[in-house]
């Protein structure tokens, strides 16, 4: 407990400390006759960001900007399309709404070793106790997407898997009023509707938008689902030194779980059966944010974000199945309900100082904390029927998180070198006290009661070396680990041992690469990556404990050209990217093996056309290798080899105000499957088709 109030204590020191600088900063500004803008911010076609952007700092780590404005309407959150130009990143491709997505061979399952973030905010159900992103945002709100590689643990929190950045539109600040709407059909009864409102009126700006889209997927049965979303961001003095932005955003969603299937079916026409008719899945979220962002002069800048809300999940599953197979015997004819509900708080102040010493400009320093607090109750629950909604109570517990985090990154400029040291203390306290656990009772285990603490000090470092104006040398080496999430702390299963000296899995990211931008018609980056990640946390038998090390790593490259660069005959722009990786199990029961979800090769290529702002069209594939979905490296759990190919466009027919797009998506028909659990195969889409329209006015 004293290590606690310590802790504590420093983060109120901290935060008066920050004030006394930021008054003092402000109060210098006014004397100042002459400064310097130092800090870049992100803009629409840039495929690398910025050394400096608002209170981060990305000199020295391998980084990449998604602009989605750049591309064709993508419609259903089509993933693979998003991801094509991005190198590093695996999809576990399912029919559902939901993301799985792996990062250099770790396992992709709802990108529990990614940390994913909508606007710098963590959007986990819960960040470390249960690190599943169920949710994820609606496309079309959003601006651009940026993928931080090395060095992310250091900046956003301590998953080895790099961060996802979801940077949500900005209100329109050129008019009071514009809407647009899009509506859009599909293969499989797929609708999509989009709507927007946005305007300024100063002070205040805003944003707002209803999201539904909904279909029956490919399946024979229960493969349906049902999204329906909507949020608000405000902004007050948007244009100004000092802005307030003011976010909610409320998600509900229903799927199927139609059940997997055996490699024979999969592999068939029959693939579209179903081997579960009542299984389901739903969630509920809802989140606001409060922002503050100021800028002290030209130099120094101070954010400080507010973020909470509920988040509900919600499954039920037929007892009594096997791998790809019907339920069969007693079991089938109850279910498996569990619910999950994740109330949560938090804030992140963060604060740049940039300044010129030694005789060089644009020293620039970053700190800041990240609390976060959280309430995770859990119930069980045993059905009588396959599709009972409630049932008698198996299992509960109460589950708390309190999170702290102090972090600081110094980017020192030497001439044309750069040089930024890091650091992140971590401090978790993690509550888990078992109510009720009817397995345990029965063979009289107590139930549990644990509280732990762990502080975790995390360090890295950033070079880049401008070879010339247009081509970068970077590298980057930070360490990273995984904390033991709820059930690894208590296991549920009666006969499930907990290793007395379990430890969380650590991680360390080497990246050394160049990269360049020429002309304005080519960029590209090449690389080579190691990733250290042991002590993995697992089970072994009926025992919960670390398990083994691993060592992934690999050579990046991504490369884009405009060959045309003429607004009379618009630019034509093939893309390549490709990941070339080496994963094996060095320690450990899986010694030797090679980690689920680690293709030997990944390649994404395509060509992209424009006709200045009227047109656009990409025609783009996805080639992987044969992988495992498991650790263990069994043959059920073999993904083969695919090659799949989109084809999408948009077209505007009048203006900015009536715009048509449409894609087919598995252009070729590929028969192929991303995606392996404990019950079976879950097939991917065959060729599927969507078009639509879209249509705004503006005041």
């Amino acid at each position: 407990m004293l290590r606690k109030e310590v802790v504590w204590s420093g983060v109120f020191v901290l935060l008066g400390g920050w004030a006394v600088v930021c008054q003092a900063a402000e109060e210098r500004t006014y004397r100042m006759e002459e400064v310097t803008v130092r800090a870049e911010e992100v803009r629409a076609g840039k495929r690398f960001l910025p050394d400096v952007t608002g209170t981060r700092i990305y000199s020295g780590k391998k980084t990449e900007v998604i602009d989605l404005q750049a591309q064709p309407t993508i419609v259903n959150n089509n993933y693979r399309q998003v991801l094509a130009k991005t190198p590093g990143l695996l999809l576990s491709e399912e029919t559902t709404p939901l993301l799985s997505v792996g990062y250099r061979g770790l396992e992709p399952h709802r990108a529990q070793f990614t940390q994913v973030l909508k606007d710098g905010i963590p959007i986990h159900a819960e960040m470390f106790g249960y690190p599943e992103a169920y949710y994820v945002p609606p496309l079309q709100s959003i601006d651009h997407i940026e993928f931080i590689h090395g060095g992310a643990s250091l900046m956003y929190g301590p998953q080895p898997g790099g961060a996802l950045n979801f940077i949500t539109k900005e209100p329109a600040t050129d008019t009071p009023f514009a809407a647009y709407t899009e509506n859009s059909f599909g293969t499989d009864e797929l609708f999509s509707h989009y709507t927007a409102v946005t305007g300024l009126s100063q002070p205040l700006g805003y944003r707002g938008y209803f999201h539904e889209r909904e279909g029956n997927g490919f399946r024979e049965a229960n493969s349906d689902f049902e999204v329906l979303g909507g949020g608000l961001k405000m902004t007050i003095g948007q244009t100004t030194d000092s802005r307030w932005i003011v976010g909610y955003d409320e998600y509900h969603e229903e799927h199927g779980e139609p059940g997997g299937l055996t490699k024979a079916v999969a592999d068939s026409e029959g693939r579209d059966a179903t081997t579960r008719f009542n299984d389901r899945f739903r969630l509920e979220r809802y989140y606001g944010t409060l922002i503050y962002e100021r800028d002290i002069g030209e130099e120094t800048r101070f954010d400080f974000r507010t973020f909470g809300g509920h988040y509900r999940r919600y499954s039920k599953r037929q007892r009594g199945g096997g791998f790809g197979t019907l339920p069969t015997g007693s079991a089938s004819s109850t279910n498996s309900i569990e619910e999950q509900d994740f109330y949560t708080v938090g804030f992140e102040p963060r604060f740049r100082r940039t300044y010129d010493a030694f005789g060089q400009e644009g020293h620039t320093l970053t700190a800041g904390l990240l609390t976060y607090f959280s309430d995770s109750p859990r119930e069980d629950q045993r059905g009588t029927a396959p599709d009972a909604d409630s049932g008698a109570l198996r299992n509960k517990s109460d589950r708390k998180m309190e999170y702290l985090s102090l972090f600081a990154e110094h980017l020192f400029r030497f001439g044309k070198l750069s040089v930024t040291p890091g650091v992140r203390l971590e401090n978790i306290w993690q509550h888990v006290k078992e109510d009720v656990n009817a397995d345990k009772a029965g063979v009289g285990t107590p139930l549990a009661d644990v509280d732990e603490f762990d502080f975790v000090p995390l360090f890295g470092v950033g070079i880049n070396l401008d070879v010339t104006p247009e081509i970068d040398l970077y590298t980057n080496l930070s360490q990273s680990y995984r904390p033991k999430i709820f059930t690894q702390a208590v296991p549920t299963g009666a006969s499930q041992v907990l290793n007395s000296d379990l430890e969380e899995g650590k991680s360390w990211t080497f990246d050394v690469g160049m990269r360049g931008r020429h002309w304005e018609a080519l960029t590209w980056d090449a690389s080579y990556f190691l990733l250290n990640f042991s002590d993995q946390i697992g089970t072994s038998g009926n025992t919960i404990e670390n398990v083994g090390d691993a060592l992934h790593q690999g050579v990046e490259f991504a490369t884009e050209v405009d060959l045309m660069g003429g607004d009379r005959v618009g630019s034509v722009s093939p893309y390549v990217n490709l990941m070339l990786l080496d994963a094996k199990f060095t320690e450990g029961p899986q010694d030797g093996k090679t980690p689920q979800h680690a293709p030997q090769y990944t390649i994404r290529f395509g060509v992209e056309y424009a006709f200045k702002d009227r047109a656009k069209a990409r025609l783009g594939s996805t080639f992987v290798d044969d992988h495992f979905a498991d650790d263990a490296n069994t043959t059920n759990r073999t993904i083969p080899s695919y090659k799949v190919w989109d084809l999408t466009g948009e077209l505007k027919v009048w203006k900015e105000y009536v715009a048509l797009f449409g894609g087919i998506n598995n252009l070729f028909d590929e028969r192929y499957y991303a995606r392996i659990r404990s019950e079976g195969i879950d097939p991917a889409y065959e060729r599927n088709f969507y078009g639509g329209v879209r249509a705004g006015v503006k005041f």
